[in-house]
């Protein structure tokens, strides 16, 4: 099929309702617009740029955490939380109890997504993938009684107070089973010669139309983007996220949603989320060309604390990973006692690495400032 020629599905009479019963994607897909081609061509090379210099970047491993967390929170923002990156990188007694529900829920994020990538080793991106995902996104946070870890077994909306005024009805429940395994099947059937990022922006857009969660769908489908990219090898790392082009752009991200289902415009969408592609994948080369000027001059600063270097340099290699810290916390991470960690925070504080953050005599917390910058 043309993906110009797409047409997304139909209205299907409920009890006193229609749902939308999209259609099947598993079948072969043809690209005959020389733009979107054209756009494809320039996503999947910057595409390749990032992952040159995720190869590079000695010790990347310690900077896939900021990426995750970067991700999570903005993720998260789409659905209405207010958690920002300082925040999600704060231990959970640090944060006001009244955003504590937020941190919760992008802490579940980053679990979900470090755990996924983990599972990717022994499982394909599948159902059984998708529902361990959602159960730890939902796990004791806001939804946690909307069947984490399963597909819904009742009608959800989007939109409206009830389902007699809802902006959009996904599929019914009993239709579930069908979709997601041609979804699942579109996502792992090989003898489909369609580029990878064509086909993931098409399972995206199916997903959030199926809509097989009471809640966290929105999550879900986003993580369900850099899962499969991984997975396919098409990300050597996992450090493509969407969540902040989609959060920057959050009405064009529902609106191009929205017009598949209306208009079967299905090149607008695939054109807006390669240009996500493109555009943060742009980005985060430059994140990293950043990293490596800072990791630099950082590693020239600490050359001028001469016998304390080798614990200096540990504990510059762990603020990579964990820019935000407490004295107690370096000195367990370094095995060291909390005087010496003491005096080593101000060290870095004195060359400019570290500042305080809370302004307290007592319980202070300080951040590594104009790294946690890059990633705002």
């Amino acid at each position: 099929m043309d993906i110009g020629n797409f047409k997304s599905g139909e209205f299907k009479q409920q009890y006193q309702y229609k749902s939308f019963m999209p259609t099947q994607i598993e079948h072969d897909w043809e690209l005959r617009d020389p733009a979107l081609i054209l756009l494809l061509s320039q996503a999947d090379m910057k595409l390749g740029e990032l992952n040159a210099f995720s190869e590079l970047v000695p010790d990347i491993d310690f900077f896939i955490m900021m990426h995750v967390s970067k991700e999570a929170t903005s993720s998260n923002r789409i659905e209405g939380t207010q958690t920002n990156i300082e925040e999600a990188l704060q231990r959970k007694e640090y944060i006001d109890p009244e955003k504590r529900d937020d941190w919760d829920e992008v802490q579940n994020y980053i679990k979900a997504m470090n755990e996924a990538v983990t599972s990717l080793a022994k499982l394909p991106v599948s159902s059984r993938l998708l529902l361990s995902v959602h159960e730890i996104i939902l796990q004791g946070v806001r939804g946690k009684h909307k069947q984490p870890g399963s597909y819904r077994k009742s009608q959800n909306w989007i939109g409206g107070a009830s389902i007699n005024d809802a902006v959009f009805i996904p599929p019914h429940h009993t239709d579930l089973s069908k979709l997601m395994t041609d979804l699942e099947k579109f996502l792992n059937n090989e003898s489909i010669l369609v580029p990878e990022l064509i086909r993931i922006a098409i399972a995206h857009y199916q997903f959030e139309t199926i809509h097989p969660f009471l809640d966290g769908n929105g999550r879900v489908g986003r993580l369900l983007i850099t899962l499969y990219l991984v997975s396919k090898g098409i990300l050597v790392k996992p450090t493509l996220y969407l969540s902040a082009f989609f959060e920057k752009h959050k009405s064009l991200y529902y609106d191009n949603l929205t017009r598949v289902r209306t208009h079967n415009d299905l090149v607008q969408w695939v054109r807006f989320f390669l240009e996500g592609v493109r555009q943060i994948s742009e980005n985060s080369i430059q994140t990293f060309r950043s990293i490596i000027s800072l990791r630099h001059r950082c590693e020239q600063k600490i050359i001028s604390l001469g016998k304390k270097l080798k614990t200096a340099q540990a504990f510059l290699n762990y603020l990579y990973r964990c820019p935000i810290v407490d004295s107690q916390l370096v000195a367990d991470t370094l095995s060291i006692d909390r005087s010496t960690a003491i005096r080593l925070i101000d060290d870095f504080i004195r060359l400019d690495i570290l500042q305080e953050l809370t302004g307290h005599k007592r319980n202070k917390i300080f951040c590594f400032s104009e790294y946690v910058d890059l990633f705002k």
